[in-house]
């Protein structure tokens, strides 16, 4: 299978640059894998296409402001570093990337924004990848919300971006789901949802259950070579509790359907299944890649925005609903001047 075989074309305009006004406010349209239909709907209309007894599975990663900026610490005032840091792999020592116009080498020290912390450089790898290790008078993740920036999609243009609008990012690029730090780019299907319309579903009879999938920057990572089987996914980190676990099971058991929001939910998901030990609770790294054609073990119905050509994500969603009938979808959500990607409007799939 080709990676040109997932390409469409986007005018540009249509890359949301901002959230609606109002989490809840998207547009949402809605295929049926069987009756081979789509409709034209809001998010705010969920409750009528989900059943009681249905499973809502979303993701409670925590985007941490994971962009950070300072200077080589013997320069002084001179030589500017941004890292992004991917994850921690060993207490207070991170996979990032690195910007800079002279490198800093290993062993050097970079002092990062107010001299709260500085990072030392470990290791110096290929594509700007960096290890480093980072010390800090006051407990890290505190010293990262006063420092750190939102590492939104590069797609997402904030050139100039003001203090204020820095700060609305922060808080719209994060679910109202969101627990556990640990993400670099936030699991998009799960802004349009608000604590009210949770306790609409409730009140319908629609539980709701929370998984963790750690989204890392492969989640923008194009998609390079010519055979979509040759393509290798980063490892993320994942985790299904047992609580999770056993309402996935009773709803399944009463037939119920488990409804993923987001393609990081349906990724933790398929991976938990994908074990010798077939589906449960249980963690650990996944590079699980889901393209067509893919038998889905958990997942039943699928909450998601709209994707990247020639993306990971598209290619999972198509092998959900049939490679032709996506694309016919895009393509109609183009003529529709629908909003795309991670601030854009919505896809209900069943």
């Amino acid at each position: 299978m080709k990676a040109a075989d997932f390409d469409y074309d986007l005018p540009p305009e249509l890359i949301a640059q901002e959230p609606p006004e109002r989490r809840d406010g998207a547009r949402m349209m809605v295929l049926d894998r069987t009756a081979g239909t789509i409709e034209h709907r809001q998010f705010a209309d969920l409750p009528a296409y989900l059943r009681p007894g249905d499973l809502l599975v979303v993701n409670d990663t925590r985007v941490i402001p994971a962009r950070i900026f300072g200077r080589k610490a013997k320069e002084g005032t001179g030589g500017k570093v941004e890292f992004l840091l991917l994850e921690e792999t060993a207490p207070g020592v991170w996979d990032a990337l690195m910007r800079s116009r002279r490198r800093p080498k290993v062993g050097e020290q970079v002092v990062l924004d107010e001299n709260l912390a500085v990072a030392t450089v470990l290791e110096d790898g290929e594509l700007g990848r960096v290890k480093v290790r980072v010390e800090s008078r006051l407990p890290w993740l505190e010293v990262l919300d006063r420092i750190g920036q939102t590492p939104l999609p590069p797609y997402i243009q904030r050139k100039e971006a003001t203090s204020e609008r820095r700060a609305a990012d922060k808080v719209r690029y994060q679910t109202v789901f969101a627990r556990e730090p640990g993400a670099v780019a936030a699991p998009t299907a799960g802004l349009h949802f608000t604590p009210e319309g949770i306790d609409r579903l409730a009140a319908h009879g629609v539980d709701k259950a929370t998984v963790t999938l750690h989204v890392g920057i492969g989640t923008f990572r194009p998609v390079a070579v010519e055979n979509v089987e040759e393509h290798r996914m980063d490892f993320e980190r994942w985790q299904v509790p047992e609580e999770a676990a056993a309402k996935i099971a009773a709803a399944k058991a009463a037939g119920g359907r488990v409804v993923a929001v987001g393609t990081t939910s349906v990724r933790t998901l398929e991976s938990a299944a994908a074990r010798p030990e077939g589906f449960g609770a249980g963690q650990g790294r996944t590079d699980l890649f889901i393209y067509p054609p893919y038998d889905f073990r958990v997942v039943d119905a699928m909450v998601t925005n709209f994707h990247l050509p020639k993306s990971t994500l598209l290619m999972m969603i198509s092998a959900f609903a049939g490679r032709e009938f996506v694309l016919e979808a895009y393509r109609e959500a183009i003529r529709e001047r629908y909003r795309f990607y991670s601030y854009g409007d919505c896809m209900l799939i069943l």
